[in-house]
């Protein structure tokens, strides 16, 4: 098979780092068997595809492309998930130059918290909210259903918060609102200076 095939990282951090926001049991459930759903059922809709592809066997097109999609789609939001957050911290705020680029995108931090925080709570479903830069080069806040969206229109994800219900209903019922407010003290600023690097948004 010449495609790459995906693989389930490591946590970058014990499965308890993230208490008490979100707890051990969500963070083994969600890592080790809806992360590694995502995987698998990506890898074996891979390689429907290489089969179709070199004629070795017939199948909808359509609906392989689509079952990729959603499993790769899931894979990688969930590996840049756990990179995306730390333990938590009280006081968490991003550094100056994350907050300027935030200011000039938003108007204030505040003004982006606001708006992230309410793309999350408001998903249809099952989603997450992302913090995107276009290909303008501007930071957009907004949402995605499911996962097969992701990269629309040449968006790089930069943060990103995942609301299906199985990222919080152990720890938070259904009090999705209560999941969103404290997940900001474990947001890994660090990591998100890191990407804005990467895509140009800082200097």
């Amino acid at each position: 098979m010449n495609n790459k095939k995906l693989a389930l990282p490591l946590l970058p951090y014990s499965y308890n780092a993230l208490e008490p926001v979100i707890s051990q049991k969500i963070m083994e459930l969600h890592h080790d068997k809806h992360h590694a759903a995502y995987v698998n059922a990506g890898n074996i809709a891979l390689e429907k595809l290489e089969k179709i592809r070199l004629g070795e066997m017939e199948g909808n097109l359509r609906e392989v492309m689509r079952d990729f999609s959603f499993n790769y789609n899931g894979a990688l939001l969930h590996s840049l998930f756990w990179q995306m957050m730390r333990p938590a911290q009280e006081n968490n705020a991003p550094d100056e130059k994350v907050r300027q680029a935030i200011d000039e995108n938003f108007g204030s931090f505040d003004n982006f918290k606001k708006e992230f925080s309410g793309a999350a709570t408001s998903v249809e479903g099952s989603g997450w909210a992302v913090l995107w830069k276009d290909k303008e080069g501007r930071l957009m806040a907004g949402q995605l259903e499911k996962h097969n969206l992701l990269g629309l229109n040449d968006m790089v994800p930069i943060l990103v918060l995942d609301v299906w219900e199985h990222a919080y209903y152990l720890d938070y019922l259904n009090d999705k609102a209560s999941y969103v407010e404290k997940w900001w003290q474990v947001v890994n600023w660090d990591y998100v200076r890191h990407i804005m690097g990467e895509v140009g948004q800082m200097v």
